[in-house]
């Protein structure tokens, strides 16, 4: 690889490295090898490694609500539908490791719990689409997102065609 590497080359391959080996392996030395460069490319795009953090972070947030709210809503499913199976059937080691490292990190604390409340006001606004009240729609939104929660952090794959119809049934139980 070329040592014309951008911010970006570098935050992808953080969450790379965050996703296969956990928050310990976000340092320059061994991204830096991983990409095949000198780690004063590291530095030339990032102050230090908080500043790092910091951007890994940030991509974290828009590609784990952003981009899933955005294809969501430009899909042609029913949304409610298309989120369930866009984020129970996703891999899900990238938000195994931003927990964990968030439990180590005030930061990344911060980060998750402004994640989380994105994704639970997305999932609200769809239980009220689909008719029910705020208050319903709240507790419902939190009783889907705690599911979600211990189905990405039991790291158990569930086969496609098993996981099709729990997704249904689970869609049932919380919008109807």
């Amino acid at each position: 690889m070329t040592e014309q590497l951008s911010a970006d080359d570098w935050i992808k391959q953080g969450l790379t490295a965050l996703a296969k080996s956990g928050f310990t392996a976000l340092k320059a030395d061994p991204l830096a090898k991983a990409m095949g460069v000198s780690r004063g490319s590291f530095y030339w795009h990032f102050a230090d490694l908080g500043a790092f953090h910091a951007a890994v972070l940030k991509r974290w947030r828009e590609i784990a609500a952003e981009q899933i709210i955005a294809d969501v809503e430009a899909g042609s499913d029913e949304p409610l539908k298309a989120l369930l199976r866009r984020t129970f059937g996703a891999r899900l080691e990238l938000e195994r490791a931003v927990r964990n490292w968030a439990a180590f990190d005030l930061a990344t604390q911060a980060a998750v719990r402004a994640i989380d409340r994105r994704r639970l006001d997305y999932i609200e606004s769809l239980l009220e689409r689909r008719g029910l009240d705020a208050a319903t729609a709240e507790a419902r939104a939190q009783i889907l997102y705690w599911t979600f929660l211990g189905f990405a952090l039991s790291g158990t794959p569930v086969p496609g065609a098993r996981l099709r119809p729990l997704l249904d049934e689970l869609l049932r139980m919380v919008a109807s």
